[in-house]
């Protein structure tokens, strides 16, 4: 009987994109893999002692993403989008399980809790990748502690962990001057995106999305913001030639920067989660070029 060694591989080539501000290519991520072992015999030989034999044994990479704020807006996008791509979902957000029906819901993990307060090993366990939404409005304070501070425990917990990969939904700055980006709410996504660029150089990743629309739930209720959304954008990217000289205006972009989907955000993350070549900071074209990658 002939008899050859098993033959590894990794069922897994990733597509190259990358920001705009951290060039380079990673190294493959860690991860959970299954193993699958097959036989193999020619057809043209009987199926007796003589016939050769290849044993194929694949390492295949299981994702295993952990959604901060998975129970909002833009979490809840990210969680369906996850799940439709075969991911493993686990959210975190203080309300826990939404309330409202869906297949997808069933499959994700809920975890209801504080980001401050919460046990990380029990929430990070065989994490590949974890996608923070965390963001609000508020008082200068409360601006500071939610878009900020929380999202720097999420980064520094992460890492400490050892998880590979941290992606970060952060904003447009709409070109404004300095001066006006000065507010908890801005200054709070900064410090977060640097957080996570220092702390992963070479697989963190921003998005800066501008106005995301889609159809958000409010206490029970449900907000069409695509009514708005969608036709702007459709306008925006019609008339963008002729308004690209009006671009290098300061705050320019409160009006001419095109609304983004909120299913295009959740895309953009898959691509980030699954695509070891996909890091550093990406725009609002740079977001919808990543989204159309993964849209089947």
């Amino acid at each position: 009987m002939t008899s050859l060694s098993s033959i590894s591989a990794i069922a897994r080539h990733p597509l190259a994109l990358r920001g705009n501000s951290l060039p380079g290519r990673l190294s493959p991520l860690p991860s959970n893999r299954s193993m699958i072992k097959c036989s193999y015999a020619d057809a043209a030989v009987k199926d007796d002692s003589k016939s050769a034999t290849i044993d194929v044994v694949a390492n295949v990479r299981t994702e295993r993403v952990v959604v901060l704020g998975g129970s909002g807006f833009v979490g809840s996008a990210v969680c369906k989008a996850a799940i439709s791509k075969g991911i493993e979902v686990v959210s975190l957000s203080r309300s826990g399980r939404p309330t409202y029906p869906g297949s997808w819901v069933d499959q994700v993990t809920w975890m209801p809790g504080d980001v401050f307060y919460t046990n990380w090993d029990e929430v990070l366990v065989g994490a590949t990748a974890v996608v923070s939404t965390i963001g609000g409005f508020g008082s200068e304070e409360q601006m500071q502690r939610i878009n900020g501070e929380a999202n720097v425990v999420a980064v520094n917990a992460a890492k400490d962990f050892g998880v590979p990969k941290f992606v970060l939904i952060s904003v447009h700055d709409y070109n404004l001057p300095t001066f006006l980006l000065t507010s908890g709410y801005f200054t709070g996504k900064r410090k977060a995106e640097t957080e996570v660029l220092s702390k992963y150089p070479n697989s963190g990743v921003v998005l800066r999305p501008g106005f995301i629309y889609g159809k958000r739930r409010v206490d029970g209720f449900e907000i069409p913001l695509d009514l708005f959304g969608e036709p702007v954008e459709r306008i925006l990217r019609a008339t963008e030639n002729f308004t690209k000289p009006l671009s290098s205006l300061p705050g320019s972009d409160l009006l001419l920067a095109p609304p983004v989907s909120v299913d295009d955000v959740a895309l953009a993350v898959i691509s980030a989660v699954t695509d070891d070549d996909f890091f550093g900071t990406f725009t609002i074209e740079q977001i919808k070029e990543a989204a159309a990658k993964v849209r089947v």
